[in-house]
């Protein structure tokens, strides 16, 4: 029996995973992987590594790694290429296609996780709940003259209004978490679709801003969102508005966010992404009032990183078999 190669099925082609680290500190099995491949797995690869690590590879797997057009055109081996993400911007998709060589990503797997990550967010900032047991531990309660005290304002989600910009699987998924807590939900679509979901209303991005408690942004990076959450952005918002990112660091305008919150016209800024992450240390959201930082790990619970390593074995096994799935480029 032949592949779509003309080798032997039982001949494995080599395969190599640049950066497993993230999708796989220890927890995880490549296995699935192994035992399709003749698999080599590096946790991280250094940009002046990436050619020579990879210069043998038949399938090559990366997540973070920049496979450039240079550096594809001295990858003579290469059959396919597999992403660790649904995101493959660092991917030349292009110069791939000209070798007929198939990019395939890792889609809808961590819809939950980063829904969840959404409300996580919302309710630290109308529960504060860090905060209160910060303070708890620091003996103010012990030193309360009554029962209780609250020394933050603290606010129910019924009544309260979330705006979504960008509906697709996530939007949609928040959109169901935000009815259970009875919130009026309003939707804009930078693609202008308008799916047919009840008790949603679909309008334009500004009745979004200035209606809205709580803005949560779902959209991919592209040139007309690219800064996105800006001056103008967050001038038309209702004053006290919390804004969520769990998109891309690059929708936002973080000097303009941090000027916000430090006026006191964004009540909150959260954000799993940021413009260069690891982030550089003068970034003026790190020293900025009421922003909520989390390092990029809305995607990484347990059970999304399992199903990850699903479909990433579904699309090398559909590839080894000749019909290529979940193909991008």
């Amino acid at each position: 029996m032949y592949n779509i190669y003309g080798d032997f099925m039982n001949k494995k082609l080599k395969a190599v995973i640049l950066d497993g680290y993230t999708e796989n500190p220890g927890d995880l099995s490549w296995d699935p992987i192994g035992n399709l491949t003749d698999l080599t797995v590096y946790d991280r690869t250094p940009e002046e590594l990436v050619i020579e690590r990879a210069k043998e590879a038949e399938i090559l797997i990366v997540n973070k790694v920049k496979l450039t057009e240079e550096v594809i055109s001295q990858l003579p081996s290469l059959k396919f290429v597999g992403t660790l993400a649904t995101g493959y911007n660092q991917i030349d998709g292009v110069a791939l296609r000209k070798r007929n060589i198939p990019l395939s990503n890792i889609p809808s797997y961590s819809t939950n996780a980063v829904a969840q990550m959404v409300f996580a967010y919302i309710l630290e900032s109308v529960n504060r709940v860090s905060e209160y047991t910060a303070s708890v531990k620091n003996g103010d309660w012990e030193n309360c003259k009554d029962f209780c005290y609250w020394n933050m304002p603290l606010f129910e989600l019924d009544g309260k209004t979330l705006g979504i910009i960008g509906f697709g699987k996530i939007g949609r998924r928040v959109s169901e978490i935000a009815k259970a807590f009875g919130m009026k939900i309003l939707v804009y679509t930078p693609s202008g679709k308008k799916d047919d979901a009840p008790d949603i209303e679909f309008t334009d991005i500004d009745t979004v801003l200035k209606s809205s408690d709580f803005i949560t942004v779902h959209c991919p990076l592209t040139d007309k969102t690219a800064g996105l959450i800006n001056d103008e952005f967050i001038a038309k918002l209702k004053d006290g508005a919390c804004v969520i990112n769990t998109a891309r660091g690059g929708v936002a305008n973080e000097k303009d966010i941090a000027n916000a919150l430090k006026t006191g016209k964004l009540s909150c800024y959260c954000a799993d992404v940021l413009s260069t992450e690891p982030p550089k240390s003068d970034n003026p959201l790190l020293t900025a009032p009421n922003c909520f930082i989390t390092p990029h790990i809305a995607w990484a619970a347990y059970e999304t990183r399992l199903r990850l390593m699903g479909i990433l074995e579904r699309n090398v096994t559909a590839f080894l078999s000749g019909n290529p799935i979940n193909v991008v480029n």
